[in-house]
């Protein structure tokens, strides 16, 4: 199905429902540059289908299937995102939910929960606890000259404006975590070279949350016996807020 984004483009979802009785709902917000088709975020989703939950994942503007301009994005836009997307849920019946997100999508899942009284838990998988990290992947350089500039992540290019560096100063995760009222769990990679430990650890406990660790996890979650232990971690844990 599609969607209206925070900025006006049509964002493509992929609805996935259990055969069964439906137990409750997640909502799942991919990383950074990332799309819903990432195998770490389908995994999930077959995961949560297969233990009766329906999963609604989407692309962020400008990313997989959906539109807008890549280069426009910025956390801002991606909590926009993600709060109509918890909108479309709602509208289409599938609502209230569980929020998941993982890595910067993580963040941007804390960032949007404290707005959106449809969300009953938070799930952060390899998130960061400040999005400033996310400059450790830009060039030196980025944004100097006040010029848009390309990144490269997972050997793919990718063009942002300024705006999105000066749109990280905007955002507090550990702040907005402190004060969310709502039951967060967060998953660390055990061997993630890109959050890292110490990132997911200052999250889990700014957010007083449940914190669990897949040993010898790497971002993603490429191998597939730390992608079932993951998905195992995470259902199991939701499967206190379920509503069916």
């Amino acid at each position: 199905m599609t969607f209206i984004g925070a900025g006006g483009a049509p964002l493509s979802a992929a609805v996935r429902r259990p055969d069964g009785e439906v137990r409750g709902s997640v909502l799942m917000a991919h990383c950074f540059t990332c799309s819903k088709d990432l195998h770490t975020t389908t995994r999930l989703a077959k995961a949560f289908a297969d233990a009766g939950w329906i999963s609604f994942a989407f692309d962020f503007t400008g990313l997989g299937e959906s539109g807008g301009d890549f280069a426009e994005s910025t956390v801002s836009t991606d909590v926009g995102d993600l709060t109509r997307a918890a909108l479309a849920m709602v509208q289409n019946r599938i609502g209230p939910c569980l929020l998941l997100g993982h890595s910067l999508g993580g963040a941007a899942a804390i960032l949007a929960a404290s707005r959106l009284h449809t969300v009953d838990a938070v799930i952060c998988v390899a998130s960061p606890g400040d999005v400033h990290h996310i400059r450790q992947l830009l060039p030196e350089d980025a944004g100097s000259a006040g010029e848009s500039f390309s990144i490269c992540v997972g050997g793919r290019p990718f063009e942002l404006n300024p705006t999105f560096l000066d749109d990280l100063d905007r955002h507090d995760v550990l702040a907005a975590a402190r004060a969310l009222d709502r039951p967060v769990l967060v998953v660390e990679a055990g061997d993630d070279k890109i959050v890292g430990q110490q990132q997911t650890r200052n999250l889990a406990a700014a957010a007083n949350a449940d914190i669990a660790v897949v040993d010898g996890a790497d971002h993603l979650f490429s191998n597939r016996a730390h992608a079932q232990q993951l998905s195992k971690i995470v259902v199991e844990w939701a499967s206190q807020y379920a509503s069916g």
